[in-house]
């Protein structure tokens, strides 16, 4: 059995979206308190500010970005060892276009029986659109959350699927913008601003969790055209992101965190998803997502609306427990950093050993497995929930489900980027 926990009193941070829900439903059903610890959780203004509070110590771990602990940890942007013991969901995120941009798409696009759009819908249709803008003398601009967010990298995956350019970083050179040789200029914007934003006009589009694409469909300001599982089917989001002296200082308590976002995360999808009403609720509470119910669950009790009155069914839109979602695995980190490198922010070729140790000394499978293995002793959780961690080598079989079926195999980076037309490749450096 695991030890008293040394550090009891906790506060962590997050970020006003609908998955966050595991600290939610760990702190409501009192999985935190069943651990011993006293837990606060405190919403944060935007990605860099709670980045920065689990790096000098002000929180003790957060709702984080995939990300941010390996782009923390090889030191783009702020340079500290953050590690995940724990993967928050799958999924979640959509793309959402203002009004004006789907209007001019529409009428490209094949159509159902039923006169509706097929889906997915490819960026093939959107760049015929951005052609036209451009020879109104108009520059096509789409917000994402966070430089190194699973947003940015889905939505820059998107465009570049469909022949449009989403431009290059190179760090080396001091050039942070992302926009070089870009046909879609991309820039930062907070997920809770993002509706705002579309509807000033300062923006044609952007890629957001939720609730912030349903929000647009509620305020008629904009038309969802696409979600990540359709872009990449149950892409790993979230991370729960610690500091690697926290883990190494409190041992136990870090295991009895993640005992009770296990439990949280199981909660969540139970019952084919029966409890997501409940969880909808306590979302909804201005301490935590606070918006409006019916906005929260138009996506979270499986149904994404796409066009006003185009609901349809994604029962796997967001998805906390099944398919091992909660597990580490180095795959999931070797993706996003594979994304950076396409993307210029690692400016340099690195080998396929350089991304296997990142991913292993940032994403923590032997933290997940001690929290498992006590949840499985106390009859909580049950062995054939959790990957065979005897056989586990933390790389998921080759997935191929992506919206350009260009195969990825976690084991082989380099060779995976040699397959994008568009991207960085080999030793390619700006």
């Amino acid at each position: 059995a695991v030890g008293e926990p040394e550090k009891e009193n906790l506060k962590f941070g997050f970020i006003k979206l609908t998955d966050m829900a595991p600290l939610a439903i760990a702190y409501e059903k009192g999985y935190f308190e069943d651990e011993g610890l006293y837990v606060t959780l405190e919403a944060q203004a935007n990605w860099k500010v709670l980045l920065d509070g689990v790096i000098d110590g002000q929180l003790d771990g957060a709702h984080m970005l995939a990300g941010q602990p390996l782009a923390a940890t090889i030191g783009f942007g702020t340079k500290a060892h953050i590690v995940t013991p724990f993967s928050m969901d799958l999924n979640g995120n959509g793309i959402t276009l203002s009004n004006d941009i789907w209007q001019r798409m529409k009428p490209l696009l094949p159509k159902q029986a039923d006169g509706k759009p097929q889906h997915p819908i490819k960026a093939d249709y959107l760049k015929p659109v951005i052609q036209q803008l451009k020879n109104e003398g108009k520059p096509f601009k789409m917000g994402m959350v966070f430089p190194v967010s699973t947003h940015n990298y889905e939505l820059r995956y998107w465009l570049a699927s469909g022949g449009i350019h989403p431009g290059y970083y190179a760090p080396h050179k001091g050039d942070i913008a992302g926009t070089i040789d870009a046909e879609a200029l991309l820039s930062v914007t907070p997920p809770p601003q993002m509706p705002a934003t579309l509807e000033a006009g300062t923006i044609n589009g952007y890629c957001v969790g939720e609730p912030w694409n349903q929000q647009a469909v509620f305020k008629g300001i904009g038309v969802p055209v696409i979600t990540d599982y359709e872009i990449w089917r149950n892409n790993p989001e979230k991370v729960f992101g610690m500091n690697k002296e926290f883990t190494e200082k409190y041992p136990n308590t870090t295991t009895r965190i993640v005992k009770a976002l296990l439990r949280a995360a199981k909660w969540l999808d139970a019952n084919n998803n029966g409890n997501r009403p409940e969880a909808v609720k306590i979302l909804s509470q201005s301490n935590y997502v606070g918006a409006d119910y019916d906005v929260i669950a138009n996506s979270m009790t499986g149904t994404f609306e796409y066009e006003k009155g185009d609901k349809r069914e994604i029962p796997d839109f967001n998805v906390f427990f099944r398919y091992n979602a909660t597990y580490p695995y180095y795959s999931d980190a070797v993706w996003y950093l594979s994304q950076m490198r396409r993307w210029g922010q690692i400016s340099e070729e690195k080998s396929d050993s350089w991304y296997d140790q990142i991913a292993k000394s940032v994403y923590r499978p032997d933290l997940y497995e001690t929290a498992a293995k006590e949840l499985i002793a106390e009859g909580h959780m049950t062995a054939d929930e959790f990957p065979n961690f005897s056989t586990e080598d933390g790389y998921r079989e080759p997935q191929s489900e992506f919206i350009d079926n260009i195969p990825y195999d976690g084991t082989k980076p380099n060779d995976y980027l040699k397959q994008f037309k568009i991207g960085l490749k080999g030793n390619t450096k700006l």
